[in-house]
């Protein structure tokens, strides 16, 4: 096989790999690659209207990237809205990706979580955050989790950059437990700090 043969079944495979992907950003971001990859391949071929769609396709997934990272972290694009521990939609949710969620969370449970809100990009629910009442004034997150789709952006943050979220009932700081560590540029980035074991959020007055 030439290497220009190569190059096309490369293009083709990184396309058909892209179709796969269950994380918006990444799915997007191949299947560019693979269409430039095509538009090389066919132009050198030449195949005209292979040329075209791929040019095509590779502009529509531009402008979805746009569109995706312009909003990444827009207070607009995005809602919190707070539900009751015990409800039904917020069950459905949490036993639907319960899976998922073990797979990042081994041993979590929503028992003890009276604190729950759910994060929403227009109709489409994108991620859930549970917390409970640790004392002292600080809500401790039992649950910070992004469905699949949306696990290339954070729209955790919403909820810990709203600060009544937590103010509102009476809390004046917010503990990330130890298992989020690894994601503390994330939790940092949101003004986090270290304080013993736990990555600590202080809250507006």
């Amino acid at each position: 096989m030439d290497l220009l043969s190569i190059i096309g079944w490369g293009g083709s495979a990184l396309v058909v790999v892209s179709l796969l992907q269950t994380r918006i950003l990444r799915l997007r971001v191949l299947n560019l690659i693979g269409c430039v990859i095509l538009v090389g391949f066919n132009l050198a071929i030449p195949v005209w209207p292979m040329v075209g769609m791929n040019a095509v396709l590779a502009v529509i997934n531009l402008v979805h990237m746009w569109r995706l990272l312009r909003h990444r972290h827009d207070d607009l694009e995005y809602a919190v809205l707070e539900v009751n521990s015990g409800d039904a939609y917020l069950t459905h949710v949490l036993t639907a990706h319960q899976k998922d969620i073990s797979k990042f969370n081994p041993g979590f449970t929503s028992a003890t979580s009276p604190y729950a809100f759910l994060v929403q990009r227009g109709e489409r629910t994108v991620g859930v955050v549970l917390a409970h009442d640790a004392g002292s004034g600080r809500a401790q997150i039992d649950l910070d989790y992004v469905l699949p789709e949306y696990r290339d952006f954070t729209p955790g943050e919403f909820v810990y950059r709203r600060s009544d979220v937590f103010t509102d009932h009476g809390f004046h700081q917010v503990l990330a437990p130890p298992r989020m560590n690894a994601s503390d540029g994330y939790l940092k980035n949101l003004g986090f700090h270290p304080e013993g074991n736990h990555l600590v959020l202080d809250l507006p007055d």
